[in-house]
């Protein structure tokens, strides 16, 4: 049940983002549910790798190149899913940190210790 909880407040940050940021929209709920599984999968099987890879600049810009990574990866899932779509890498880069920030409030919110 919890991963279903986690899978809908993804998906409501999705839609979050299409509604705050310019440049990030979603079509309907369906392509938002899409999308944040696909954000999901990117981030779990692609971003570490992109990480190691790319530790170095990492490293010398204190961890800050790692928003790059997020944008990067919020914005090849618009590439992969119809009906989320990001117009560039600022729209992608915004749109990462409210889909990032909605997140961790909710999540924050809903934890129970």
């Amino acid at each position: 049940m919890s991963l279903l909880l986690r899978w809908l407040i993804s998906t409501l940050s999705v839609m979050a983002a299409a509604y705050v940021v310019p440049g990030v929209s979603v079509k309907n709920f369906w392509a938002a549910l899409i999308a944040a599984l696909v954000i999901g999968l990117v981030n779990a099987l692609v971003r570490p790798i992109l990480l190691i890879l790319t530790l170095p600049v990492n490293i010398l810009t204190l961890g800050l190149f790692t928003l790059v990574i997020n944008a990067l990866m919020f914005w090849l899932a618009s590439s992969i899913v119809r009906g989320f779509d990001v117009a560039n890498f600022w729209a992608a880069f915004w749109g990462a940190l409210v889909y990032w920030l909605v997140s961790w409030l909710v999540n924050g919110l809903l934890e129970t210790k």
